[in-house]
């Protein structure tokens, strides 16, 4: 206990609840700022490139660089924050917190949880989309082989003109359900995934709008700036690909932006009404928790649904070496750039 009463005295001289406060108010408008930044580049680039022939490649390549911002996100920020708060002091001392690693099981939790909500949604979606006689043709029912001009359809071999022209139709049906399917399943991963940033940005928000140290709060208003404008990118990458309406684009680039904000009003009612900051117990097990099973969230979306569909399950990607070797380096720049802010915060 002697470490929790030393950490204790050098924070004293630091907590200043008029400064702290000020901090926050003047915080709520940059964070604001910098995650409509952030979360609207992508978006506004996909739509510049819309329609022209490197559409599909800048898409691709922002949607990497998204992949690594989530992974580093997951791996570099919100876990090791939420390990911290369980190991603090003041909880690891107690039970259970002291018997067992919860970060690493409410973690497990979160993945498990996304794997489960992605299972689920896609067979919804497939049966949706495949079931009740609307989507005859059934693409194990023949084989593709060659062109589509050239498809070969059992049966229907030596119908001439008329034969061919079922083929063609058949063979667009089944390419444009496909296409749907993988749209359905895109945004689905968008949604997913802001699920799993907005409980992360609630965290952020909370704790900072709990806390009553300027000492701590006035370098992190910086680095969440930037943190907010690089998370921002890596969910806007994944909303710009997923080709919703105008008007679903701007909620959800707004909710984003608005969380960190408002879990600091959140977190600043709180400490009024309870007097609980962001060292007590209960403000530590909340954040640690949250965060833990946010990591797993955002773990398994930015490996399975982001790096493992491009990078093995994409025909672009996959025709195309210097495509591949492009992406790749757009992976590792946006892990890059988002852990060097964990210096920071």
């Amino acid at each position: 206990m002697a470490g929790c009463v030393g950490g204790t005295d050098r924070t004293l001289a630091c907590r200043n609840s008029e400064a702290a406060a000020h901090l926050k108010f003047i915080s709520l408008f940059i964070i604001f700022f910098t995650s409509v930044v952030g979360i609207s580049l992508p978006v506004v680039l996909a739509r510049f490139f819309q329609g022209k022939p490197s559409y599909d490649k800048a898409i691709l390549i922002i949607k990497c660089f998204a992949a690594g911002v989530i992974l580093s996100t997951s791996l570099v920020h919100v876990l090791p924050d939420a390990y911290e708060a369980l190991s603090d002091c003041q909880v690891a001392t107690k039970h259970p917190w002291k018997d067992f690693p919860f970060s690493g099981l409410v973690t497990l939790i979160g993945a498990l949880l996304a794997l489960l909500v992605d299972i689920t949604a896609s067979a919804h979606v497939e049966h949706g989309h495949g079931g009740g006689g609307h989507m005859s043709p059934d693409k194990d029912a023949y084989s593709l082989i060659g062109k589509p001009e050239e498809t070969v359809i059992p049966g229907k071999k030596g119908l001439g003109e008329s034969g061919r022209s079922i083929e063609l139709v058949e063979h667009n049906i089944i390419r444009d359900r496909s296409e749907e399917l993988t749209k359905l399943k895109q945004k689905l991963v968008s949604q997913v995934l802001e699920i799993g940033i907005i409980f992360h940005s609630i965290i952020i928000g909370v704790t900072m709008g709990m806390s009553q140290n300027q000492c701590t709060i006035r370098p992190l208003v910086a680095a969440l700036a930037f943190h907010q404008i690089f998370e921002g990118m890596g969910l806007g990458g994944c909303i710009a690909q997923a080709g919703f309406s105008i008007g679903t684009v701007a909620y959800m680039c707004f909710m984003f932006s608005v969380t960190t904000p408002m879990g600091i009003i959140l977190g600043m009612i709180v400490f009024s009404v309870t007097g609980y900051d962001d060292s007590s117990p209960h403000a530590l097990i909340m954040e640690g928790l949250l965060g833990s099973l946010s990591s797993g969230i955002l773990i398994y979306m930015g490996l399975v649904d982001l790096i493992a569909v491009d990078f093995f399950h994409n025909k672009l990607m996959a025709s195309q070496a210097w495509l591949k070797k492009v992406s790749f380096i757009a992976l590792a720049l946006g892990s890059t750039s988002m852990s060097i802010l964990a210096i920071w915060a």
